[in-house]
């Protein structure tokens, strides 16, 4: 990439750490919980029956399990979430939203939703949002499927060790 062109990944690293900061702001302005709590309570409701395996929780936040572990913990402390054992494997374990868990995150939705409608997808026609939005989306992919070559070449690997 050439000095003149634009350096499209900082802009958007850039971009999200803004939004991401003034939602914070605005949920706290609100007297709510931080954003991870949001993605969290997000991350089970839209689970099967509001329930996830705790590292199905993990890689739809995009977050490490030790960090999830520790955000868990506080929701459950709080009531928005309960864990248990998974039913197929006794070592898995789960987490439920709560219905107290499900109407907080209603409620921060409310400042989320009007922040990134405002501050984000305003700067795009429809047109735009679509091509960003699958640019992102093969990105994600692109990355998951990265993640899970360097896997399968590890374990290969290991066994032939």
């Amino acid at each position: 990439m050439s000095a003149s062109d634009p350096d499209t990944w900082f802009r958007f690293v850039r971009a999200h750490r803004c939004l991401i900061r003034e939602i914070e702001r605005r949920l706290a302005a609100a007297g709510l919980p931080a954003y991870a709590w949001y993605d969290a309570l997000w991350g089970l409701e839209s689970g099967p029956d509001g329930t996830r395996r705790m590292h199905e929780l993990a890689d739809v936040m995009a977050i490490e399990r030790y960090n999830l572990t520790r955000l868990i913990d506080r929701l459950e402390v709080e009531g928005l979430v309960e864990r248990s054992r998974a039913t197929d494997d006794a070592r898995g374990a789960c987490a439920t939203i709560t219905q107290s868990g499900k109407i907080l995150r209603k409620k921060m939705w409310q400042i989320y939703e009007g922040t990134v409608a405002e501050l984000f997808l305003s700067q795009f026609d429809d047109e735009q949002q679509r091509f960003f939005s699958d640019a992102l989306e093969r990105t994600a992919t692109s990355a998951r499927n990265s993640a899970r070559s360097a896997a399968a070449l590890a374990r290969g690997s290991s066994r032939s060790v």
